[in-house]
């Protein structure tokens, strides 16, 4: 991991995660901040959420952990649910992806993309 990545708190990123969210981000030829969050749903009973979004939208109850320049933001609800979660992501052809490691978890779900707390 990287000096940023020990240095977050609240969502930590692996070397190849944020390796390819910054090459997604550079598809977008935009300046992007990254919002990682949670709602209700998936066959655990809440599903990640992560998308692009303008930092023009960064409101100030957000939670911002900044990765060398780029912003990952999460609102305050969702940081109850996900803090300490680590994103990885893998390029292998099964399973790949990206991955959420959540300590609040209680429950997943097969695919990785849902879990209950």
């Amino acid at each position: 991991m990287t000096q940023a990545t020990k240095s977050a708190k609240g969502i930590m990123m692996t070397d190849a995660a944020l390796k390819h969210v910054l090459e997604l981000r550079d598809k977008h030829g935009k300046d992007l901040c990254l919002r990682v969050g949670v709602k209700g749903g998936g066959c655990s009973g809440m599903s990640y959420t992560m998308d692009f979004e303008d930092p023009a939208n960064i409101r100030p109850e957000d939670e911002v952990f900044d990765y060398d320049g780029f912003k990952v933001v999460s609102d305050p609800k969702s940081m109850l649910y996900i803090y300490g979660l680590v994103l990885d992501y893998s390029d292998a052809l099964i399973g790949g992806g990206f991955k959420f490691t959540n300590p609040n978890a209680t429950q997943t779900c097969g695919c990785g993309t849902s879990f209950s707390a």
